[in-house]
């Protein structure tokens, strides 16, 4: 059972709370919450929700199928709105989307680009070389970890930030053509924090 945090409910006795994906950070939609919904996430896990149209307590993903995993619950400052730290088993927006905001964090926007690149090749694309051509995918990743080392030992902060970037970019290229996504990869870390 996830541990209810204190909350201060104003008299209409609904508390906004934000959804967000546990892995990548990102805000994947916003609704409001109950005492009452609170509880029952608390003690299932699961995200409940209070459906203002409807004026009834509301099992995400009940019907849809795309239910989420609450692996954490916190406050803001004052205790008066919620944040859910999810792992979502679909899309969270009734439209189908993956989040009901238009941008996601930078790590998958780059993953979502390069599941794109690998789905749809482009003509003339580094990032389609590099998914079709494993010799070449391999040695640049390599060579990117090397000029990370020498940019840690000797070179200056943008040096390091650079080749982090770089390193970032052909390792997740890398993961890609294996059909591995960020998501899989901060998943690894989320459990590495456990």
């Amino acid at each position: 059972m996830l541990t209810v945090p204190t909350l201060s409910f104003p008299d209409s006795g609904l508390l906004a709370v934000v959804l967000q994906h546990a892995d990548t950070g990102e805000v994947l939609t916003v609704a409001w919450t109950t005492a009452e919904a609170v509880q029952k996430t608390a003690e299932t896990g699961q995200t409940w929700l209070w459906s203002r149209s409807r004026q009834e307590l509301w099992h995400k993903g009940a019907t849809s199928g795309n239910t989420q995993t609450v692996v954490q619950m916190g406050t803001d400052c004052d205790a008066d709105a919620l944040v859910y730290r999810v792992i979502p088993a679909g899309p969270a927006c009734h439209l189908g989307s993956r989040s009901c905001f238009s941008v996601p964090p930078t790590l998958q926007a780059l993953d979502d680009t390069l599941a794109d690149r690998a789905a749809n090749p482009s003509e003339g694309s580094y990032t389609n070389k590099l998914l079709t051509d494993r010799n070449l995918r391999l040695k640049k990743l390599g060579e990117e970890a090397v000029e990370l080392s020498l940019a840690c030992a000797d070179g200056t902060d943008e040096d390091v930030v650079y080749e982090v970037a770089d390193v970032l970019y052909h390792a997740l290229v890398a993961a890609r053509a294996r059909g591995i996504g960020v998501a899989d990869v901060l998943a690894e870390l989320r459990r590495r924090q456990g």
